[in-house]
This record gives structure tokens, sequence and C-alpha cells, in this order.
């Protein structure tokens, strides 16, 4: 069985990435976001420029790791919109400095994709999430993952809105590069 997907970067296939220790490289990785605001009629888009992460591949190829998002880094090219992201109507950066998503699950999928559960921690709620990635890299020593998913802000206390203006849910792109460390 191959894990391998056209157009992909597949040395390897999933289920043969050998366990061990590996790290987020923060340079190739990317946490983007895209909502809607003023009542739907612009979609506001960011990053989040500080991210950091570490998993474990174990023997078998199943995986677990954490993806850490410093919350005072979130970038939408708008300096006034950014401060009142990171105040207590938001992400509250002063008593939450981060967004950590803990996965417990990570196990090879069909045709290189890679089927991911965990715990989503956003302002100190934890909620459960599962997704689908696909493995866009797999060799020895590098894996990368790329997602699309949806969350409801309202699912973890981000309940401002004032006059209806910001929608419940955010869309995120995800691309996690994991290295190996070294044995």
């Amino acid at each position: 069985m191959s894990d391998t997907t056209a157009g992909s970067r597949h040395a390897i296939p999933l289920t043969d990435v050998a366990p061990g220790r590996w790290t987020l490289d923060p340079a190739g990785s990317t946490v983007a976001f895209e909502h809607k605001s003023i009542w739907g009629l612009v979609n506001v888009k960011g990053t989040f420029t500080k991210i950091s992460g570490e998993g474990e591949v174990l023997p078998g190829g199943s995986a677990h790791g954490t993806v850490t998002i410093d919350t005072a880094s979130v970038d939408t090219q708008h300096k006034k919109r950014d401060i009142h992201l990171r105040s207590a109507d938001f992400l509250d950066v002063d008593t939450h400095q981060s967004i950590t998503f803990t996965a417990t699950s990570v196990s090879a999928g069909d045709k290189g994709t890679v089927e991911v559960s965990g715990e989503l921690t956003v302002t100190g709620t934890s909620r459960p999430l599962a997704f689908t990635a696909e493995a866009t890299e797999v060799t020895a020593d590098a894996v990368t993952l790329t997602a699309g998913l949806t969350v409801n802000r309202k699912d973890f206390g981000l309940t401002w809105n004032q006059l209806g203006m910001v929608k419940d849910i955010s869309t995120l792109a995800i691309t996690a590069r994991f290295t190996r460390l070294p044995a």
C-alpha cells in the first residue's frame, strides 16, 4: 500500500516514517485564518507569526504531538484591528498567551492523508477537534501536513460582536512542517 499523493513530495510512504521525536519547523509552517466581519461583507485575513510544536512517531506509525501558537503574534496587517484582537474582547493575550492543539491521535489515512484528532484550547477553553490533513512532504527527516478547517469562535467563549458585525465561523489554513530530532 502506498500513501503517496500525485504532486506531493513523498520519498517514502507515510506508513514507513520511522519512530522518533520531531520538532515543528517555524520557517516551514504557517497558521493563517480568514473570518467574515462587517455583516459578512469583509473577509479579514491574518496569520499567527510565532508557532512552535513537537511530536513523536511511535512504532507502528501512529503519532501524537502539540502545536502552540503565540496569541500576541496575530497579524492582520491592520495595527488597530490587531490591538483589538489581542484585547480581552477576543484573544485576551494578557491572560492567555497561547492557543494550543494537542494531537492525541495521528495516523496515516488513504492516499497521502493523515487523520488527526485531539483537543484545541483557545482562551482557556478546550474542545475536541478532528480533521483530515494532507501529507505534502514525507521524507526520512521531514513531514509536512496541510489542512483547512473551520472553527466556531463561540465554542471558545469569543462572543464579542458589536451590532452583529462578526460572524461565528473562522476558516483556518495550516501548514505544519516537522523535522526529525537527532536520536
